[in-house]
């Protein structure tokens, strides 16, 4: 490594399940076989990442989270062909592959039988330096605002993954039901990919908001019955469902048309499904699991190309227990993101 490479560097780390994450000095690495050494310039806060502190994703402690995460490569290991040193990269949900699988086989290396995953497998994001599996990286474009890209490789190429792969028709009708972290990139999706996008919330005071986002109609879900307005327009081909209220997701299957799909982003446990609906309408129900590298970079450069803009509210690191506890209680709009 450079001799102008610190010898440690901060890092939050979460040192045991349901305790906030704490800032302390580590030990910098060299990049191992397969590795590149980045320098963070910005980390996104995701909600699993909560789900990680309250040791829903296994005993994976002490560990650094984080895989939203902007930055330059500082070192790279010398096996590495793909990098040379300085590019600007991001870490994502997809960590690394075993390239043996059949998930892997068909391209679809986030779903890897043993998909690594940074901040989870290993150390993420949350710190100012991280070493990434070269086969994950993700390249970012210089002129690119690192914190709002930073969302883009968990939030924004999740959502913009889950309905491209839908292959609806443009033209048609697209639901997003939530206008929150997930739901404000779907609205500005949904309306660039060149579909009549409705917005669904709870309240009338996210209308004008969801209008401004890109949402051609809007269904106050606390006045108005979504199911039957959707119905008036015909039916959605596509409902996106972002927020995690299984009692709001469950109804949701009548509101689509013939052959529609609901596709659930936001993990919320057990919901039901009227199987006489999905049957009678040939309808279907489906989940997608972020993306990989390239996938990340489609989404970045989509976003860049259209405008689609992720709305943030920037920590320092010394404050990332305050802004996980802020991502925690609902009281960041629209996604938090850390900057070293």
């Amino acid at each position: 490594m450079s001799a102008s490479l610190p010898r440690t560097f901060k890092a939050a780390v979460l040192e045991k399940a349901n305790l906030p994450v704490v800032i302390k000095d580590i030990e910098l690495k060299k990049p191992g076989r397969g590795q590149v050494l980045v320098k963070v310039i910005a980390c996104g806060v995701c909600h699993t990442d909560i789900f990680e502190q309250g040791g829903f994703l296994g005993d994976v402690f002490p560990r650094t989270p984080g895989h939203e995460l902007v930055g330059d490569i500082v070192a790279i290991s010398e096996d590495i062909t793909r990098f040379t040193g300085g590019e600007r990269v991001g870490g994502s949900w997809h960590g690394g592959h075993d390239n043996s699988c059949r998930s892997c086989a068909r391209g679809q290396y986030q779903m890897c039988d043993n998909a690594q995953v940074n901040g989870v497998s290993f150390d993420g994001g949350y710190a100012e330096y991280v070493l990434l599996r070269e086969e994950a990286v993700v390249r970012v474009p210089k002129e690119a605002d690192p914190a709002q890209v930073a969302p883009l490789l968990c939030a924004g190429v999740t959502v913009f993954n889950s309905m491209r792969k839908m292959h609806v028709e443009q033209g048609n009708t697209v639901a997003v039901q939530g206008v929150g972290g997930l739901g404000h990139l779907a609205i500005q999706y949904a309306n660039k990919m060149g579909y009549h996008t409705v917005a669904m919330s709870s309240g009338s005071s996210k209308k004008d908001f969801a209008h401004q986002l890109g949402a051609h109609a809007y269904i106050d879900t606390t006045k108005e019955d979504p199911v039957s307005k959707l119905k008036e327009l015909g039916g959605a081909a596509l409902i996106v469902a972002t927020a995690p209220n299984p009692k709001a997701i469950s109804p949701l299957v009548g509101g689509l048309q013939a052959g529609g799909k609901l596709v659930v982003l936001a993990p919320v446990g057990p919901v039901e499904f009227d199987t006489g609906v999905l049957i009678n309408k040939g309808a279907s129900v489906h989940g997608w699991p972020s993306g990989h590298a390239l996938d990340s970079e489609e989404a970045i450069k989509f976003s860049q190309d259209h405008g689609v803009k992720c709305i943030i509210e920037k920590f320092p690191l010394s404050d990332a227990a305050k802004a996980m506890e802020h991502c925690s209680s609902g009281n960041v709009r629209f996604r938090a993101v850390l900057t070293m």
